[in-house]
C-alpha cells in the first residue's frame, strides 16, 4: 500500500481542448492504451464508475428536477442565503461577465443560477437551471457533481465531461461548508463557455467559498456571545461542573470542567435524553436552554472515559456514495460523525493497517509524497478532537483494544470513488481482484 507513484507525483501539463476529445473518443470507445494521454485519475475513475452504471455519455438521461415550492423551501433552509449578496458581488463583478453562477444544496439541487442571459438560455438546453439535479450520477462527470463527492475544489473543462453534449463548458467548483459541524452546505459553481474561462476563476471560487464560511463563522460567534451572557448568571448558580453549549455542541460558557472547545454531539441529537453519554465527558444531564443547552457532568472521571472508548467498536460505513460515517458503540454508549473524504481516507488506511503508520507513511498513501507530513499531522489533530482515546499515536493507529470493521460498497471499485489517494487506489484494485478483503 505504501509504494511510490511516480505518474501521481510528477506534475503534468493540462491537455488541451483537442486532446481532451481524442483522449475521450478513445476512452468511451474502448479504444487502445492511452500511452500517456489520460484525463486527470479522478476524471478516469468517474468515467470508469458512470460506464459501470449504464450511462450513455451521447444520450444521457433526462435531468431529475424538484418543483419551485421546494426550491423555495430550500432556500429558507439553507444558511447560504444570508451569504448570497456577498457571493454574487464577489463572483459575478459585472453583468455582462462569461459565466454563470449556480448555487446548490448539499445534494446537487440548483438553488440559485445567476449570470448573462444568453449563458442561461444555452444551459436551458442541457438542463442547467433552477431545481435540476447536477450530480455525478444524473448528468456525468461535471464540477458540481465531483465537488460534491470529494468536497474539494475541482474543475471540469471541455471533454472531461461524461456527456459529450457539455463539451462546450468548463465549471469550476468549490464547497462551502458550515463552520459549526463542518458538514456540506452546498457547492458555489462557476460556468461558461469552454473556450472563454479563464484559469484565475478556479481560485476565486475557493476564494468565495472560503469568504462564505468565514461570513457564517462570524454569525455563529455572534450567536455564542449572545448564548454566553445568557449563560453566565445561570452557571453561577448550578452547582457542580457545568457546561452551556450552542446547537452544535460548540461551548459558550463552563464552569468546574478543563475547557471543552466543542462537544461532540450523541448519536440522534441533543435531547433525544434526558441523561447522554458523550465521549469526551461520560454520563451527562442534558437540559434546552435558550438558544442551547446545559449540560452537567455527572462524574464520570477522564481516565474511567478513556478506558470505556478504549473496549469500543468502530464501523467505517462507506457503503453510500458521498457520504462515509464513522459509527463507535461502546458499554457506556454511541455515537456516529459524517466524516469528510479525507478523514474517510485516513480511517479507511487505519482500519486496514492495524500496526499503524507513520505520518510519512500516511503522507506518501494519501499524496504520494512522503514530504507531506505537516498536512498529515493537522489532519490527524482533527480527527483526534472526537476519535480521542480511540485514536493513537507514534505511530498513528486505532486503538488495539478496539474491534474495528468497514462496511464497503457492493462494487469494490465504488470504494471511495472519487478518491485519488494512491493507496486507496491500490486498495480499489486489490478488492477487485479479490487479493484483499477488508477488515
Amino acid at each position: 500500500m505504501h509504494s511510490t507513484h511516480r505518474a501521481v507525483r510528477a506534475h503534468r501539463a493540462p491537455l488541451t481542448a483537442a486532446a481532451l476529445t481524442a483522449t475521450y473518443d478513445l476512452a468511451l470507445g474502448g479504444g487502445p492504451d492511452l500511452r500517456g494521454a489520460a484525463p486527470r485519475p479522478e476524471i478516469t475513475d468517474s468515467w470508469e464508475r458512470l460506464r459501470r452504471l449504464g450511462l450513455d455519455p451521447d444520450a444521457g438521461r433526462n435531468v431529475r428536477r424538484i418543483g419551485v415550492a421546494e426550491v423555495q423551501h430550500r432556500r429558507h433552509q439553507s444558511q447560504l442565503d444570508t451569504v448570497l449578496p456577498m457571493l454574487r458581488t464577489t463572483l459575478l463583478a459585472s453583468d455582462d461577465a462569461p459565466v454563470l453562477l449556480a448555487i446548490t444544496d448539499p445534494e446537487g439541487h440548483l438553488l440559485w443560477l445567476d449570470g448573462a442571459r444568453h449563458l442561461r438560455r444555452n444551459a436551458d438546453g442541457i438542463g442547467f437551471e433552477t431545481g435540476a439535479r447536477w450530480t455525478e450520477d444524473e448528468v456525468g462527470t461535471n464540477g458540481i457533481g465531483m465537488a460534491l463527492r470529494i468536497e474539494r475544489p475541482t474543475a471540469v473543462h471541455s471533454a472531461e465531461h461524461y456527456l459529450r453534449s457539455h463539451h462546450t463548458w468548463t465549471c469550476v467548483a468549490s464547497p462551502v461548508h458550515d463552520p459549526r459541524t463542518g458538514r456540506l452546505l452546498g457547492i458555489l459553481d462557476l460556468s461558461g463557455p469552454a473556450h472563454q474561462v479563464q484559469p484565475h476563476l478556479m481560485r476565486l471560487t475557493a476564494t468565495a467559498a472560503r469568504l462564505a464560511e468565514a461570513e457564517l463563522r462570524a454569525a455563529q460567534l455572534e450567536s455564542l456571545h449572545r448564548l454566553r451572557t445568557l449563560a453566565t448568571g445561570l452557571l453561577a448558580r448550578v452547582s457542580g461542573p457545568a457546561l452551556v453549549v450552542d446547537g452544535a455542541g460548540w461551548t459558550a460558557a463552563a464552569v468546574g470542567v478543563p475547557p471543552v472547545q466543542r462537544l461532540r454531539l450523541p448519536a440522534e441529537g441533543w435531547g433525544s435524553r434526558p441523561v447522554e453519554w458523550l465521549p469526551s465527558l461520560g454520563e451527562c444531564a442534558v437540559e434546552p436552554l435558550g438558544g442551547g443547552w446545559l449540560v452537567r457532568p455527572l462524574g464520570a472521571s477522564p481516565g474511567a472515559v478513556a478506558e470505556q472508548n478504549a473496549g469500543a467498536r468502530i464501523r467505517l460505513d462507506l457503503r453510500q456514495p458521498g457520504r462515509p460515517e464513522l459509527h463507535v458503540a461502546g458499554a457506556a454508549g454511541s455515537w456516529s460523525h459524517v466524516l469528510t473524504p479525507r478523514h474517510a481516507e485516513v480511517l479507511l488506511l487505519l482500519a486496514v493497517h492495524r500496526t499503524g503508520m507513520s505520518a510519512a507513511q500516511l503522507a506518501e498513501a494519501l499524496f504520494g509524497d512522503p514530504a507531506r507530513t505537516v498536512t498529515v499531522r493537522a489532519e490527524m489533530s482533527r480527527l483526534r478532537r472526537y476519535l480521542g482515546a480511540l485514536l493513537d499515536h507514534r505511530p498513528y493507529r486505532l486503538n488495539a483494544s478496539a474491534a474495528v470493521t468497514v462496511t464497503g460498497p457492493a462494487e469494490p471499485l465504488d470504494l471511495l470513488a472519487t478518491s485519488s489517494a494512491p493507496a486507496v487506489r491500490e486498495l480499489r484494485s486489490a478488492l477487485h481482484a479479490g487479493t484483499v478483503r477488508l477488515p
